[in-house]
């Protein structure tokens, strides 16, 4: 099992004084294994020599954005999985949406707290960590049909690889609701995650549509959205979803949320 001190994290980050800041910490922690890069391009090349545990990136970077690297990173198979940290001290949704929506560890500010930091850690060490765990509770999840409800590529990719890692095998993906209401007919899921805000048919639109009009009304549904406004939330609620899980989200509550699932149904 990879403990803490065995990760080689990947650091991008321009400012000399922030990288030195973010090593510090990690040394504090006990990782000295950072590999330090100036520019987005210059840790892509060095992909082709090894590939790091974990990626931390701050969001502006001097030839890209930690976005357009996050997303690379989820479009290359050999990448697809690897665990994203973003560290920035931007807080306006619009410019932090899309790397949740790709699937990060944690979205980290600056400053950051020590505290902070090793939750991330302890993140990407639990979703490393899951497919050397063996179980009967793998061969539980193997048995079972979940549907992935996202108008994100990326982000659909990233739900699957944590499904995957935690040993599901029959999974099926919809791009929004309207797409997984046939699905929805011909097969009997055991497990719907869906995300909130997608076009045609949002994920309430789709829960009220499970609970009410479906062969599967009493299906479990997990949704994993971005979406930070009360009222909508309380209305999913509402509607019948089965829980809420935020993004970024760790594989550590997903086991949780999805074993209390399999265990009620």
């Amino acid at each position: 099992m990879l403990e803490m001190q065995h990760l080689i994290v990947a650091l991008i980050e321009p400012s000399h004084v922030q990288s030195v800041i973010v090593r510090q910490a990690l040394a504090e922690l006990g990782i000295d294994q950072v590999r330090a890069y100036g520019s987005g391009n210059e840790f892509l090349f060095s992909l082709e020599k090894e590939t790091p545990d974990l990626v931390i990136s701050a969001l502006y970077l001097p030839d890209l954005t930690g976005t357009e690297l996050v997303y690379m990173l989820r479009d290359d198979p050999r990448t697809t999985a690897l665990p994203f940290v973003l560290l920035s001290s931007e807080t306006n949704p619009y410019y932090l949406d899309p790397v949740r929506q790709a699937g990060t560890m944690a979205i980290l500010p600056k400053p950051f707290s020590t505290g902070q930091l090793k939750s991330a850690l302890d993140n990407t060490l639990d979703f490393l960590n899951t497919e050397l765990e063996q179980s009967d509770e793998h061969d539980d999840f193997a048995e079972l049909m979940v549907l992935i409800v996202d108008d994100s590529l990326t982000a659909r990719r990233h739900i699957r690889s944590m499904l995957e890692k935690l040993g599901f095998e029959k999974i099926s993906e919809a791009r929004n609701g309207l797409e997984a209401m046939p699905l929805l007919e011909q097969h009997l899921f055991d497990l719907v995650i869906t995300d909130y805000n997608m076009p045609q048919m949002d994920g309430q639109a789709l829960v009220e549509h499970i609970r009410t009009r479906s062969m599967q009304s009493s299906v479990p549904i997990l949704m994993v959205s971005s979406e930070d406004n009360e009222g909508r939330l309380a209305a999913v609620q509402s509607a019948g979803v089965s829980a809420i899980c935020n993004k970024p989200f760790g594989t550590a509550q997903v086991r949780q949320l999805v074993h209390r699932f399999v265990t009620h149904r």
